[in-house]
């Protein structure tokens, strides 16, 4: 009987310290909430987003060693839903994340539209909310407290590019916008517009076409006339594509031309061969980016996280596919790297601390640098321009991230007719 009761104590001890232990365990969690794009119009995009943040939280856990804050060593928990891309979702599954799952930080879901539809329920919360996937500046002009911002701005988009063409070839100043009507592609304009002016660029054209054009040939041969050194602009695949192509047509030569959202998928070059050499576009990350730790230790930069290739080994893993990831992985993986520095900066899990820590915050990772302003707008990452050189993309800025030289002047379309690629020189 003795030995009856002794068994019964100790089975006692070992429930108690289970539980004890469970609790433990739970209290030990630090949980990202996401409502993310796994069905709808972003789900490709989405699924990136969930490979991404998925590989960094696996990399804090099993390689940083987790998070400490207060002498106690915190995991990262990753919860997230599908809110199928679109609006009325998102604000539902917000509320469910900081209300019912008691999420510590909430990561937007892809693209501004969302992004913008989210922020105000975040904000009721006083919950801090982390943007890699909203570019338009209009969501940092609404005076939202906990909105940041991981993804670069749209107005950045095409600052790189000048900045390249403007220290290779202080010669070239006339320069051509030609943007799609839409409310982001507006916004890259106005950016690249204010930034050409500041570097003493003299826009000598500037124009808008509307979404779903079919054909561009007025607008193309308008400025032609303008006889610019250099064209900026583009909107989506479909309109950058028939831009190009009927550029090509028009016989229209210029010694470089970027566009946005389409010159950087390899469904580009794929509808265009030749044609598509020597063309630009910019891009928030590449594989094959040089961003290391070496890199930011010359830059001034602390590091932290995986190396690229790591990145990309934790990504498969994590979407149990082979393929490289995009930039929307990484832009996602990267924002996870950002609020594990900010919350071991301010050694606590209040927003209003890990959002006045990340004001202050300066970082290096795989995914380039990290820096933001009083609003919460991303001003430290910069965005790396590819081109199409002998059918492979190929970085070419910023130098501290290149993987070749720049092709300049592009080849004619003539020269690409007769079969010359872009070979560096």
């Amino acid at each position: 009987m003795k030995g009856r009761f002794s068994l019964i104590a100790i089975s006692l001890v070992v429930i108690l310290v289970f539980i004890f232990s469970s609790s433990l365990w739970a209290a030990s969690k630090i949980v990202i909430g996401h409502p993310a794009c796994l069905s709808g119009k972003y789900a490709k995009a989405g699924e990136q987003a969930l490979g991404g943040v998925k590989a960094c939280v696996d990399w804090i856990n099993n390689v940083y060693g987790g998070v400490k804050i207060g002498g106690k060593k915190y995991l990262i928990k990753y919860k997230y839903y599908d809110c199928e891309s679109k609006k009325e979702s998102v604000t539902s599954l917000i509320g469910r994340l900081i209300t019912v799952d008691k999420v510590n930080v909430v990561f937007a879901p892809y693209s501004s539209g969302l992004t913008l539809r989210g922020a105000p329920v975040a904000e009721s919360h006083r919950m801090l909310y982390m943007d890699h996937g909203g570019a338009n500046n209009k969501i940092f002009r609404q005076g939202f407290r906990y909105i940041v911002q991981t993804i670069g701005p749209a107005s950045r988009y095409h600052e790189g590019t000048l900045d390249m063409i403007h220290k290779i070839d202080p010669a070239a100043k006339r320069v051509a916008l030609a943007y799609e009507d839409s409310e982001f592609a507006k916004m890259v304009m106005e950016g690249a517009e204010a930034h050409a002016k500041k570097l003493g660029f003299n826009i000598v054209f500037k124009r808008t076409y509307p979404k779903g054009v079919t054909d561009l040939t007025p607008l193309l041969s308008a400025f032609k006339g303008a006889k610019p050194d250099f064209i900026l602009g583009g909107g989506h695949f479909e309109d950058g594509q028939l831009f190009n192509r009927q550029m090509a047509d028009l016989d229209i030569n210029v010694k470089a031309l970027s566009l946005i959202a389409a010159a950087t998928l390899p469904a580009f070059y794929k509808a265009l061969t030749s044609m598509a050499e020597g063309v630009m576009g910019p891009s928030h990350w590449e594989y094959g980016v040089k961003y290391s730790e070496s890199r930011a230790k010359k830059a001034g930069l602390p590091w932290i996280g995986p190396t690229q290739d790591g990145f990309v080994a934790l990504f498969k893993k994590a979407i149990g596919k082979n393929i490289i990831p995009d930039y929307h992985a990484a832009e996602a993986g990267a924002q996870v790297l950002a609020y594990v520095l900010a919350a071991k900066k301010a050694n606590s899990l209040n927003s209003d601390k890990i959002r006045a820590a990340l004001g202050d915050l300066k970082f290096m990772s795989f995914y380039g640098g990290w820096d933001i302003d009083d609003t919460g707008l991303q001003i430290g990452h910069s965005m790396v321009d590819v081109q199409w050189q002998m059918g492979k993309r190929v970085i070419v800025w910023p130098p501290e991230g290149q993987t070749g030289k720049l092709v300049y002047p592009m080849p004619t379309f003539a020269e690409k007719a007769k079969g010359k690629l872009a070979v560096p020189r």
